[in-house]
C-alpha cells in the first residue's frame, strides 16, 4: 500500500533497476501508444516477482523512486497493487479482483476478530450481490473477520491470498480461513475489521453495481449500510460500528484508513461522555504535531474543562501525500466541533514521536504543552483501553 517509505542502504539489484527504468519510462511517455508498451513490460516483471515471492525487490524499487522520482513511485505503486489484488494467473477468461469490506468499530470491550458462521456468510453474499456487485458476478467470501494485524502483510502475501480466494470465486464458493497461528489482535478502543472477498466476472464485464447504468456508489453504500451492516452487527457484540463501501482491496483499505481518523475522535468523545458522565461541551482537546525526521502524525489529548489531566488520547496519522503543508489541525478542529467539543487548544511546538517506556502507549499533549501518559481518573483506572487506534 502506498505510504511514507524509509530509505534503505545498499544499491539496487538488476530486477529493482528494471522496475525503476520501466516506471520512469512510463511517466516520461508522450503518448498512449508508448504508455501501453511500458505498462505491458511493467506487468510482466511485477507478475514474475509476485509469483517468486520477491517482496524485497518490489520494496527496493519503491524506496528508490520515493526519494528520486515521486511520479514514477506513484505509477509503480499503482501497478504493484493492481497486480497483487488481481488473481491474474487463475483464469484467462475472467477478471478476478480481491475485495475488502471494512468495518469501523469502537467498544469499551475487546473488538472481536472472529470466524464468520455460514449463515452470516450466506446473508452477506446475498446483500453484496444485490447492492454492491454487478449482475451475474461470481463471489467468494473469506469466513473470518480480520483485524489489521491479521491481513496479508505485503504485496506477495496479498497476491497469494487473492489467488486462493480467486479460485474459490470461480466456483461461487466461500473460502475457509485457517486460524491456527494467526497473529493476535492488538486491543484498541477504536479499530477496523475487514471482511475479505473475491469477485469474478468475464473479462470486459462490469465488476461493481455502480458500473452499470442507473446505479451509483452512494446508492450502493446506503444499501450496504442498511443490509450488510445489519448482518455484521451480531459479529461485533457490545460495539458501535460503521461500514465502509466494499471496494478493491487497496482502495478500500485506504478509504478505511481515512475514515478511521475522524471516527476515532467521534468514538473518543462518545466514550468519555459515557465513562465520565460528561457532555462533549465539558471536554477540552489539545492538538499537537509529532515529528520523527518529518511530520508523522497529530495527537489529540483530551481533558475535562476543570482539569489539566489528560484522560484519553487519539492518534491522527498522516496518510499518502499529506505533509506539513496540509492543514490537518483545521480538519481535526472541524471534527471536534462537529462532536460538540468547543474548548480546543492548538499547539505548534514540534513534539518528538515518543511512547511510554513501560506500556508502549503514545504520549499525548497536555494543555501545559507537555507530552504525558493518558490516564483515566482513579475510579475508572480499571478500564483496559488507554488510547484509540
Amino acid at each position: 500500500m502506498k505510504r511514507s517509505r524509509q530509505k534503505r542502504r545498499g544499491g539496487l539489484g538488476n530486477a529493482a533497476e528494471q522496475l525503476v527504468r520501466l516506471a520512469t519510462g512510463l511517466v516520461e511517455s508522450g503518448s498512449r501508444a508508448e504508455d501501453r508498451y511500458w505498462e505491458a513490460q511493467l506487468c510482466l516483471v511485477i507478475d514474475e516477482l509476485l509469483a517468486d515471492d520477491d517482496e524485497e525487490v518490489l520494496n527496493a524499487a519503491l524506496d528508490h523512486l520515493y526519494s528520486a522520482e515521486i511520479r514514477a513511485y506513484e505509477e509503480l505503486a499503482d501497478f504493484i497493487e493492481a497486480r497483487a489484488e488481481n488473481a491474474l494467473r487463475v483464469s484467462d477468461e475472467h477478471e478476478i479482483l480481491l475485495l475488502a469490506a471494512p468495518v469501523l468499530a469502537w467498544s469499551r470491550y475487546r473488538i472481536p476478530a472472529t470466524s464468520v458462521p455460514a449463515a452470516v456468510l450466506a446473508n452477506l453474499r446475498v446483500h453484496l450481490q444485490a447492492h454492491v456487485l454487478a449482475d451475474n458476478a461470481r463471489l467468494a467470501l473469506a469466513d473470518f473477520l480480520f483485524s489489521p494485524d491479521q491481513l496479508p502483510q505485503g504485496y506477495c502475501p496479498t497476491a497469494a491470498f487473492a489467488a486462493a480466494i480467486g479460485r474459490a470465486s470461480l466456483a461461487n464458493q466461500d473460502l475457509h480461513v485457517e486460524t491456527e497461528g494467526m497473529p493476535e489482535t492488538a486491543h484498541f478502543l477504536s479499530d477496523t475489521r475487514y471482511l475479505l472477498a473475491a469477485v469474478a466476472v468475464p473479462r470486459g464485464a462490469p465488476i461493481f453495481a455502480w458500473q452499470e447504468e442507473g446505479n451509483n456508489r452512494e446508492q450502493a453504500l446506503a444499501q450496504w449500510r442498511n443490509q450488510g451492516g445489519a448482518c455484521l452487527a451480531p459479529m461485533l457484540p457490545g460495539c458501535a460500528m460503521e461500514v465502509v463501501l466494499p471496494e478493491a482491496y487497496f482502495a478500500a483499505s485506504r478509504q478505511a484508513d481515512r475514515q478511521s481518523r475522524p471516527y476515532a475522535i467521534r468514538a473518543s468523545v462518545a466514550f468519555l461522555g459515557a465513562e465520565l458522565q460528561t457532555p462533549a461541551a465539558n471536554l477540552r482537546a489539545v492538538i499537537a504535531p509529532f515529528f520523527d525526521k518529518q511530520l508523522e502524525e497529530y495527537r489529540i489529548g483530551f481533558t475535562t474543562r476543570d482539569s489539566e489531566r489528560v484522560v484519553h488520547g487519539v492518534v491522527w496519522p498522516l496518510l499518502g501525500p499529506e505533509d506539513e503543508s496540509a492543514d490537518i489541525a483545521a480538519e481535526i478542529d472541524t471534527v471536534l466541533r462537529e462532536c460538540g467539543v468547543t474548548d480546543i487548544v492548538n499547539l505548534e511546538h514540534r513534539f518528538p514521536l515518543e511512547y511510554c517506556d513501560d506500556c508502549g502507549a503514545p504520549l499525548y499533549p497536555s494543555p501545559e504543552g507537555e507530552i504525558v501518559h493518558a490516564e483515566m481518573p482513579e475510579d475508572h483506572a480499571d478500564q483496559p483501553p488507554r488510547h484509540l487506534h
